[in-house]
Formats: C-alpha cells, structure tokens, sequence
C-alpha cells in the first residue's frame, strides 16, 4: 500500500466526542461532511467518556477479589451502554446492537469473575479488560453511520493494529499493521464504505490482546493513516485545537493555526493533554499533516501540524506545564569527572525505566527531574551506593516552545525577567533549539505561566495564530 491516497481522511474522536447518543449523532454528521467533500474515511474512536477509567477500577476491584464490587461496575457500565444504543438507534438496528453489547458484557462478567476467582490481575488480563470501552464504542459507532447512509463497517483493530507482548504499552509492528490494513481496511474504503475502529487497543501476532498505553487512540489513528499512506490525519477533541497555554489558567489563551511536528511533540511531552506523544512519530515519517479539531465547534479551522515550521514573529508558540515532578540531586565529588561514574548513575534510571525530563550539572553534581513515582525510593537507595541522594518533591517544569529560540537576541533574559518574583530551581534550553525549560515550586505555575502569556503574547503575529477571537473576546467583555 504504498501508494498515498491523498482523498484519505483517518478521523479520530476522543471520548468526549462519542460520550452519549447527542454526541455520537454530532460525530456522525461530522464524518458526513467529510464524505460529501468526496473524501475517503476512516473513523477511530475511544471508549465513551470515563468508561476506561471505570473498567480499570472493575479489574482492580476483581483482582482484590472483590467480585461484587467489579460486577456492579460491570452493571453500570451495561445500563448506559444500553440507554446509549436506545437513544442513538432505530428498530431493528437498536435490537441487533443490543444483543451484540449483551454478549459483550456477559463476556465481561465472565471474565471478571474469573479474576476474581484467581485472586490475582496480571497485565495481560487487565489489558483485556480495558479493551471492552473501544470494542463496544465502535461498533455502537459504525452503527449510527450505517443509520446515516455513510455505509459504517465495523472493524475489530485487534485484527490490524499488531504489537509486540508488553501488555498496557505494547509496542506496534509496522510492516505487519500496513499488510493487515491493506488486506482488511483498504478493500471496505474501494466499496464505499466507512470503515470504524476502536482506538488503543490491538493484538499480538498470537491474538492476544494488548494496549498501546493511556492516550493510545490518538496513537491508533496515528498509525493507521501511516500504515494507509493517507492525505491528512484529524484528532476530534472537545478543543479548538492546540492554545498558547492552558485557558484554565489564561482565559485570553489563543488557537495555534500552525505549528510543527517538533514544536507540537515537544508540548505533548512537557503537559499539553491535546496530543499524545507518540501521536506525532508516524505522522512525521510520512510528512502527513495532523489536525487538532473540535467536535463540538466543527466550523472551527483548528490547528494545522506540519513537517515545517510557518515563520512566526513571537519567539514562543506555546506554553506548558507539567506538574507532580522531583528534583534528585546527585553529588559525588571525587567521581564526577571518573570515567564511567555518569553512566552508572544514568543505569539506575534505566534499570527502574525511570524516564528523565531534564538534567543539569556542576562540577560536584548532577541535578535530574523526573516524574514522581512509586519507584523513587528504590531509585534513591541504588544512588546512594555512589554518591550523596537529595530528593524535593513538588515541583513543576514549565516548558516554553518556538522555533529557532537561540535565534532571538536576549530571549531568556525576557523570560526570567517576566518571571523575576518565581523562585527558579533549575533551567535546561533544548538542543533541538525550540524548547526552554525551567523548574519551579508546583504552587507558583499558574502565576509564572500567567506572567509569560501576558508578556510573549501581547501582540500576537496574526499569521500564527487567532487574533480575531481574541478581540471579539475583548469586545464583549467591553
């Protein structure tokens, strides 16, 4: 399937945008207006809003043996599925549903009554168990298309998203996803029809089925509009797209009408929830631009993500923060300029696959931040056979991202100046140029983001992003 099939749409919806039966009928005329531009779709979805969460609480609960309380989940979970499918579905589409999700949940019931019986929850069963938010979410989804005259075809991704065995963040095949696409997904598009598939979830070559991680429906789509060589891969979120910072904490935050792959990795990583990281690698190897789209304002243009960076006259496209981060201090004196002493203290992080956002060095020692995790005691006790541990938990990394930062004359001179009543406690600039990075007390982010919006976005390049939004804000607040 090399070939680009530039009229390929993948269009991704979050659980927000498939949550109830007015949501999923909002998706359906959004997927309609795509196929009346004479364009091809395939449609990705997650589970309905707090159904994932809702499932990992039933497995856990089995898993303690507590059988009741997971069945009740389990119940719950039925009952709204149900009334969705009720309010969503006509006649004898509503029934036949119905009976598909019965044996669904029986299935489920089965299966945590089973772990409950065990005792005992692995990764692999919990995998299973997450599995059902997507597997029931898309077929009820598929459904309302076929109800909508855009011919919806349900299709199992287990059958075509294709992992290795790590269970809760299994790692895809690629060469294996493009053939099963190609084999089961392309000939449903050549007949006409709209194929549907859960997000997050796959399978082992063995059948087995696996997770790809918290956010992996994005990662799905992702992969899936790599895998088909399509024209453009679309994130339905309830977002106008990716903000210049969090507009929970500045209301006057503006859209980002374009911004880069790198850009845009660099803020789902550093705390901006629009994107999933991982989202942005298959995208970038076949230069397929990303939207981030808004299904509850579908007339919004949204954000644009490109292989390349629009020229923009603000140093800065974004802000982001990530909150609940240590600081570990690391000095050993005699050894830090002995060979080998910084890789020993990197193996313990690798050892515990402890990721690591940011690290700083003096001559005596090496300051790491990393997010606060229940394996940090274990981490600091194997630092400590090498060199003298400090731990200060609390803290936050506010990340600022633009392109060819170093390229502006006096820029971090700005940013500290407009955060000079922040206590900073350490400050990284990228090498990738287009990230700088400092830590912060967690009870100073909102003050310290509020001080750099207000400074960085006074006077927004109007190319980059949605000014006109701005003053009708400021109109109506005149």
């Amino acid at each position: 399937m090399s070939v680009a099939r530039e009229k390929l749409v993948v269009m991704k919806f979050g659980g927000t945008s498939v949550e109830d039966a007015p949501a999923m009928k909002r998706t359906a005329s959004i997927v309609r207006g795509r196929r009346e531009k004479g364009l091809e779709a395939v449609v990705v979805v997650s589970a309905m809003a707090k159904v994932t969460d809702l499932l990992l609480s039933a497995a856990a609960a089995a898993g303690r043996g507590d059988k009741a309380g997971s069945l009740a989940i389990g119940a719950r979970l039925r009952h709204r599925h149900i009334d969705t499918s009720t309010a969503l579905l006509e006649g004898e589409r509503c029934v036949r549903v119905q009976q598909v999700l019965h044996q669904e949940f029986d299935a489920l019931d089965d299966l945590l009554r089973g772990i409950a019986a065990v005792g005992e929850l692995t990764p692999r069963t919990n995998d299973l168990v997450v599995s059902f938010g997507e597997r029931l979410s898309s077929k009820m989804m598929a459904e309302a298309l076929e109800q909508h005259g855009l011919q919806g075809a349900h299709v199992d991704a287990r059958s075509c998203i294709i992992t290795d065995a790590s269970y809760g963040k299994a790692v895809p095949q690629d060469a294996a996803i493009e053939e099963k696409l190609a084999a089961i997904v392309l000939p449903l598009i050549e007949v006409g029809k709209t194929p549907v598939m859960g997000g997050f979830i796959g399978s082992t070559v063995e059948g087995v089925t696996t997770t790809l991680g918290r956010g992996g429906s994005d990662f799905t789509a992702a992969l899936v509009g790599g895998g088909m060589h399509a024209g453009a891969i679309e994130i339905w979120t309830d977002v106008n797209g990716i903000m210049t910072t969090d507009p929970r904490i500045c209301p006057d935050a503006l859209r980002v009408k374009t911004i880069s792959f790198e850009e845009a990795a660099e803020l789902a990583y550093f705390g901006a929830k629009v994107l999933h990281p991982a989202t942005i690698l298959p995208a970038v190897q076949k230069s397929i631009p990303v939207w981030v789209l808004n299904s509850r304002n579908a007339e919004n243009e949204g954000t644009k993500i490109t292989a390349m960076a629009a020229k923009c006259a603000s140093p800065f496209k974004s802000i982001a923060a990530k909150k609940r981060l240590t600081i570990i201090d690391v000095v050993a004196s005699r050894m830090l300029m002995s060979h080998g002493y910084l890789k020993a203290v990197f193996d313990v992080f690798d050892k515990w696959k402890c990721a690591i956002d940011m690290v700083s060095t003096s001559e005596v020692s090496i300051s790491l931040t990393v997010d606060s995790n229940q394996q940090l005691p274990e981490i600091c006790a194997e630092l400590a056979k090498i060199a003298d541990v400090k731990m200060e938990g609390h803290k936050a990394l506010v990340c600022l991202v633009g392109e060819d930062i170093r390229g502006h004359n006096g820029i971090a001179g700005q940013v500290f100046s407009a955060i000079s009543h922040v206590n900073v406690r350490m400050i990284s600039q990228g090498a990738s140029e287009i990230n700088m990075s400092f830590m912060i007390d967690e009870e100073d982010v909102e003050e310290a983001v509020r001080s750099l919006h207000n400074h960085f976005f006074a006077n927004p390049d109007e190319t980059v992003f949605d000014v006109a939004n701005r003053v009708q804000l400021e109109s109506k607040a005149g």
